[in-house]
C-alpha cells in the first residue's frame, strides 16, 4: 500500500486547523457542548496530522503552510459565514497568503 504523501498530510491538517479556527466562533466562550467537542477533535487532529507531516518536511515551510491554510480559509469562511469585510485591500492580502503557499510548495521538494 503506497504511502500518503506529507504534503496531503498536511494539506488536511491545514483543513482541520479552519475547523478549529471557524469552531471557536460557535463554541460560545466553550459554553455549547456539541461545538466545543468538535472544536477540540479538530484541535487534535490538526496538530496530530502536522506532526506527521513534519517527518518529512521542513519545520519551517510546514508550519509555514499549515498556518497559511488556516489564515486562508478562516478568512474566507469570515467572510462567507460572519460578514467578515471582502474589501480588496484585504483580498488582495489573502492572495499574497495564497502565494506565499504556492511558492513554499513549488521551492521545497
Amino acid at each position: 500500500m503506497p504511502s500518503v504523501s506529507p504534503w496531503i498530510i498536511l494539506f488536511i491538517a491545514g483543513i482541520c486547523e479552519i475547523g478549529w479556527a471557524v469552531g471557536l466562533k460557535y463554541t460560545e466562550g466553550f459554553t455549547r457542548l456539541w461545538p466545543t467537542i468538535g472544536t477540540v477533535v479538530s484541535m487534535i487532529v490538526s496538530i496530530v496530522l502536522l506532526g506527521l507531516a513534519l517527518r518529512s518536511l521542513p519545520m519551517g515551510t510546514a508550519y509555514a503552510v499549515w498556518t497559511g491554510i488556516g489564515i486562508l480559509g478562516t478568512a474566507v469562511l469570515g467572510i462567507m459565514l460572519f460578514n467578515d469585510s471582502a474589501d480588496p485591500i484585504r483580498l488582495a492580502c489573502i492572495g499574497l497568503i495564497v502565494a506565499g503557499i504556492a511558492g513554499l510548495k513549488l521551492t521545497t521538494a
